[in-house]
C-alpha cells in the first residue's frame, strides 16, 4: 500500500506546514506538563520525546498512519510466524530467539514449532561456552584456551563484536575475544598478532561455510594453526568450531560437526546475535548473563507487543522518524551513546536499519515516490560533541538525534560519570533551545560576533535512559531498535528482511579475482579495466 496516498499521510503533510512556526522554548513555556505527557517507559527503558518538534496533536496523526498502514497486524503476523520474508519465502522469526518464557512458536510455513530446536542450540552453546570458561576445552598440545577468535561478518560479526564491548564489565578477563570480519589480511594479521595459536580458539561463522570474506580468513587461520602443528590435520578440530548448516563443508574444513552450531533460515544476519551467532559472546559473559541478555529481548518484545501506540517505544521512535524523514526532508539519524561500551553500537545499527529499510522498491514490486530509511551514524560522547556536534546545533542540515545514556556507572571515578551525564543533558537541552541573539548580547558579545555566537534551538533529539548498563537493558535497547525498524518499514510498504542490494558487488568480485592475477583480456567499463590493468602492473 502507497502510504502517500492515504488521508493519513495528506493531515501530516497539512500539520507539517502548520508547524513552520513551531517553537520548542514557546512549548515548553504554553505546556508545563510537556515533558512528562511526553515520556514513556518500557522494560527497563525511559523515552523522553518531549524535545521533538511536535505537538499532542502531531503524535496522534502520526498513530493514525501507523494504524492505516496496520503497522499492529503486522506485526501480529511476524510474531505469529508468518511468512512475511515474501521475496525470499521465510518466516521472520528472529524473536522466537528469546521467546524462552512463552510456548510454542509455529513457522507457518512448515507447520512446525521452532521452540525446541532454539532450545537445544542454547543449550548445546552453554555446554561448549561452560567446557571453554572452565578449561576442560584444551587446544591439541592440551594448553587452555586463552583467546577465542570469531570469524565472520556482516550480522556474523557486528552483533557479536559490539555486544562483547558493551558487556565487558560482565565478561571473564582471562580470555581474550578477538573479531575478523575484513578480508583485508591486516585485519587477521592484527587480531592475533600476540596470540598463542595452541591457546586459540577460532570459531567460524557461515551458514553455508561458502562466504569469501569469512572462508578466506579462516582458511588463513587453519594454516596459522597448522604451522604450529607441524601440518597435523588433527590439530584442526582441537582450536576450531563451526557456527554454520553446511555439514558437509564443516567436515571438509576439518572441524567435527559435534561442534556445528546451526540456526535457521527464518533469523536475518542482523538480527542474530541472540542465537549460535553470540557463541563468542556467551563464552566471554557465561550463559546465565546470556540468558538474562535474552530477557531483556523477551521483555521488550512483550513491551512492543502489548502496549499501545501512545505508550509503545519502538512505535514512538519509529514514528519521529517517519515525521522527520519524510515530512522535514530530514536524510539522517544520529545516535549518540553516553556510555564507551557502547561504542560500537551506532555501527551495528547501520547494518540493521540501513540493510534492513535501504530499499527503493515497494512491495507490490514499484518503485517508491517516498523517502525510505535513513543513514544512521553516530559516536559515543562526549568524543562526538568535539567532532561533529557543530554541524548538529548551527548547521543548515536537521538532524534528529538519540542520545542514550544510564543513571549509574560501572566505573564510578571521581566526578566521570556526574560531568559526562551533565553534557548528555546539557546537549539536548541546548540543541531544544539554543541561545538568542539577545541572550548572546546580554552577555557583553560584540555585535560583530552576535551571529556566530547564536543557536537557533528546535533541533530534535530522543532522550533514553535506562537505570544502568545490563545484559538486560542491553537486551531490550537492541530489540528497541529492532521493533523500531520494523515500524517504519511497514509504513515504507517495503520488505525488511531480505537484502538483495549487496549481492551485486559480490558477484562482479568473484569474476573480477581471477582476472587480477592473469593476463585475460577485460571486458569492463574503461575505467575498471584502467584500475584491474594498474593493479597488475603493480603485482607482476
Amino acid at each position: 500500500m502507497n502510504p502517500t496516498t492515504t488521508p493519513e499521510w495528506a493531515a501530516l503533510a497539512q500539520e507539517r506546514e502548520a508547524m513552520r512556526g513551531f517553537s520548542l522554548r514557546k512549548a515548553f513555556a504554553d505546556d508545563p506538563a510537556r515533558a512528562s505527557s511526553m515520556t514513556i517507559e518500557g522494560a527497563g527503558w525511559t523515552l523522553d520525546y518531549s524535545k521533538h518538534l511536535v505537538t499532542a496533536g502531531t503524535m496522534e496523526k502520526l498513530r493514525a498512519l501507523a494504524r492505516a498502514c496496520k503497522v499492529e497486524e503486522k506485526a501480529a503476523a511476524m510474531f505469529s510466524g508468518e511468512h512475511i520474508n515474501e521475496t525470499e519465502d521465510r518466516a521472520v522469526l528472529h524473536v522466537a530467539l528469546r521467546a524462552l518464557s512463552g510456548g510454542a512458536v509455529v513457522d507457518k510455513g512448515t507447520g512446525k514449532d521452532v521452540m525446541p530446536g532454539v532450545r537445544a542450540v542454547l543449550d548445546k552453546m552453554a555446554a561448549f561456552a561452560r567446557a571453554v570458561r572452565s578449561g576442560e576445552w584444551k587446544g591439541f598440545s592440551g594448553k587452555r584456551v586463552r583467546n577465542v577468535v570469531n570469524i565472520g561478518i556482516g550480522g556474523s560479526d557486528l552483533g557479536p563484536c559490539m555486544a562483547s564491548i558493551a558487556l565487558a564489565p560482565f565478561s571473564d578477563r582471562s580470555i581474550k575475544l578477538g573479531f575478523v570480519s575484513n578480508v583485508d589480511a591486516t585485519h587477521f594479521a592484527e587480531t592475533v598478532r600476540d596470540m598463542d595459536p595452541e591457546e586459540t580458539l577460532f570459531l567460524v561463522a557461515s551458514k553455508t561455510f561458502t562466504t569469501l570474506e569469512t572462508m578466506d580468513n579462516a582458511n588463513t587461520a587453519r594454516e596459522w594453526i597448522l604451522q604450529r602443528y607441524d601440518g597435523n590435520p588433527a590439530a584442526v578440530a582441537k582450536h576450531f568450531v563451526a557456527i554454520s548448516t553446511a555439514a558437509d563443508e564443516v567436515a571438509k574444513f576439518g572441524i567435527d560437526t559435534a561442534n556445528m552450531f546451526g540456526f535457521w533460515n527464518w533469523v536475518g544476519g542482523r538480527y542474530s546475535l541472540p542465537s549460535a551467532i553470540g557463541l563468542s559472546l556467551m563464552i566471554s559473559i557465561g550463559p546465565e548473563a546470556f540468558l538474562e541478555m535474552l530477557s531483556g529481548y523477551e521483555a521488550m518484545d512483550r513491551h512492543f507487543r502489548a502496549a499501545p501506540l501512545e505508550k509503545n517505544l519502538p512505535a514512538t521512535m519509529a514514528l519521529l522518524g517517519i515525521w522527520y524523514n519524510n515530512f522535514f526532508g530530514a536524510e539522517s539519524l544520529a545516535v549518540l551513546p553516553y556510555d564507551q561500551y557502547l561504542s560500537r553500537f551506532p555501527a551495528y545499527l547501520q547494518q540493521l536499519d540501513m540493510e534492513s529499510n535501504g530499499k527503493s522498491t515497494a512491495k507490490d514490486g514499484s518503485r517508491v515516490t517516498w523517502q525510505t530509511g535513513p543513514i544512521v551514524w553516530g559516536e559515543p560522547g562526549t568524543n562526538g560533541q568535539h567532532a561533529f556536534y557543530q554541524l548538529l546545533h548551527q548547521g543548515t542540515k536537521l538532524v534528529p538525534a538519540d542520545f542514550i545514556g544510564f543513571l549509574r556507572s560501572h566505573n564510578p571515578i571521581g566526578v566521570h560519570h556526574v560531568h559526562l551525564m551533565a553534557n548528555f543533558f546539557a546537549q539536548t537541552e541546548a540543541l531544544a533551545f539554543g541561545k538568542t541573539a539577545d541572550e548572546v548580547r546580554a552577555e557583553g558579545t560584540p555585535e560583530a560576533l552576535v551571529p556566530h555566537k547564536t543557536f537557533e534551538g528546535n533541533r530534535p533529539t530522543s532522550t533514553l535512559v535506562a537505570e544502568k548498563l545490563t545484559p538486560a537493558t542491553f537486551g531490550a535497547l537492541v530489540a528497541l531498535y529492532e521493533h523500531k525498524v520494523f515500524v517504519q518499514g511497514a509504513i515504507w510498504d517495503v520488505f525488511s528482511f531480505d537484502q538483495w542490494g549487496v549481492q551485486l558487488g559480490k558477484v562482479l568480485a568473484k569474476k573480477i579475482i581471477p582476472e587480477l592475477t592473469s593476463a585475460t583480456p577485460l571486458a569492463h567499463d574503461s575505467s575498471t579495466n584502467a584500475l584491474i590493468e594498474r593493479f597488475r602492473a603493480a603485482n607482476r
